[in-house]
């Protein structure tokens, strides 16, 4: 897997291959997206097996359904292929029926050092705490930018489980996190 930011810019004609079945302009989508697919098919589920399994199964429908792509330029295409990874991350994560919990393992608990390195480590701990509905609901709203209307219908779910889900992910994380999160 690619590490670093986009590998490319896709221009108007690549895509166009790539929409006529170019193998090449194929490759050269997946290659500039495969970073940030993996990273936020990551976020959502927890095991890194199951975001390479979502990395995979959108880029396969990324090349099925590429020619019903109808957004031109570089952003169109990446809303359109993070949606794709969105939904199958949610997917993943109703069908493998992750247990619900929000128990704390040993091995994951913060750390209280007061700094911005252990804050965010301490961050990331608590998000991974989240039951997975409630991590990809924090992930899509407050990091990938999704309005509550379009989580609740990725999830086949209402706006109001959205903010619901949100306000109480916030109440729990504030809760762990202490008072360094709101400082």
């Amino acid at each position: 897997m690619m590490t670093g930011v986009m590998s490319a810019t896709l221009d108007d004609v690549s895509i166009q291959r790539a929409k006529s079945g170019d193998i090449s302009a194929l490759e050269d989508i997946y290659r500039a997206y495969e970073h940030m697919v993996y990273a936020l098919a990551r976020r959502i589920c927890r095991a890194p097996e199951d975001a390479e399994d979502v990395l995979q199964e959108t880029f396969l429908e990324v090349c099925r359904s590429i020619g019903t792509f109808r957004g031109t330029g570089h952003g169109s295409l990446t809303a359109w292929i993070k949606r794709i990874a969105a939904s199958k991350a949610l997917m993943r994560i109703r069908r493998e029926k992750y247990r619900d919990t929000d128990e704390l393992h040993e091995d994951t608990a913060p750390s209280r050092k007061g700094s911005d390195v252990a804050l965010r480590m301490d961050l990331d701990a608590a998000i991974n705490r989240l039951s997975d509905t409630a991590r990809a609901v924090v992930w899509l709203h407050d990091v990938e930018g999704y309005t509550h209307g379009e989580i609740g219908a990725m999830m086949g779910k209402s706006v109001s489980f959205s903010k619901s889900q949100l306000a109480r992910a916030h109440v729990r994380l504030r809760g762990w996190l202490g008072e360094e999160a709101t400082a």
